[in-house]
């Protein structure tokens, strides 16, 4: 079972991955984990990628590409993975089908107020990092984490402005790729507005037989 998960920000990809990951035992993969991973391991390629980020440069496709492959071969992904983030572009789309054309792609598809809603509302603990929304998942004191009593704050990329934005830069560099793997009959899409626990029991009956 090889997923690519497409959808913009706040489609809940990511919350959904982490199940989908844990309950088929296949790895959630995202390009930033990679590129961290190359580098924290040295590998050749992970030398260059500290290389291109320290000087603040971007990575090319084919670098990433390269890193994408690598991780790919490696022994935990035997059973399976979920791409989170990659492919973003069409030549990076092309070159993941010349070494792993055998592909399930999920596309999340959700309105743009639902986003906002979803993303404007997060808040993000400072000290650990812990993710709440004030809507869905408010914390038990506001402003403070339930898990370790630090402040908790808006992340700037969550503010409306940068969040449509973000949309627009999505549908401008990534959103071709849903035009692409449907004409490759490798996509189906599936309904982002629903709450993980709904969409991972639907997600479940679409992929039982394959």
């Amino acid at each position: 079972m090889n997923f690519i998960f497409l959808g913009p920000p706040g489609a809940g990809k990511g919350s959904l991955a982490v199940k989908v990951a844990e309950d088929y035992t296949i790895p959630h993969i995202s390009t930033g984990d990679i590129f961290r991973a190359a580098i924290k391991a040295k590998t050749p390629l992970g030398v260059k990628v500290k290389g291109i980020i320290d000087a603040g440069g971007l990575v090319s496709d084919d670098i990433t590409c390269a890193l994408v492959k690598e991780r790919l071969e490696q022994d935990d992904c035997k059973k399976g993975f979920i791409l989170d983030g990659f492919p973003r572009t069409i030549p990076q789309a092309e070159a993941l089908e010349k070494f792993c054309p055998d592909v399930t792609v999920v596309n999340f598809v959700i309105k743009d107020e639902i986003v906002i809603k979803r993303l404007s509302t997060r808040r993000v603990c400072r000290k650990c990092g812990a993710n709440f929304n004030i809507l869905t998942v408010p914390p038990k004191k506001e402003g403070i984490c339930d898990i370790c009593g630090g402040e908790l704050y808006q992340r700037d990329d969550d503010k409306p402005a940068s969040i449509t934005h973000r949309m627009d830069v999505y549908r401008e560099q990534t959103e071709p790729l849903i035009g692409f793997y449907r004409e490759r009959n490798k996509l189906t899409d599936v309904d982002g507005a629903i709450v993980t626990a709904q969409l991972l029991e639907i997600f479940k009956k679409k992929f039982s037989e394959k």
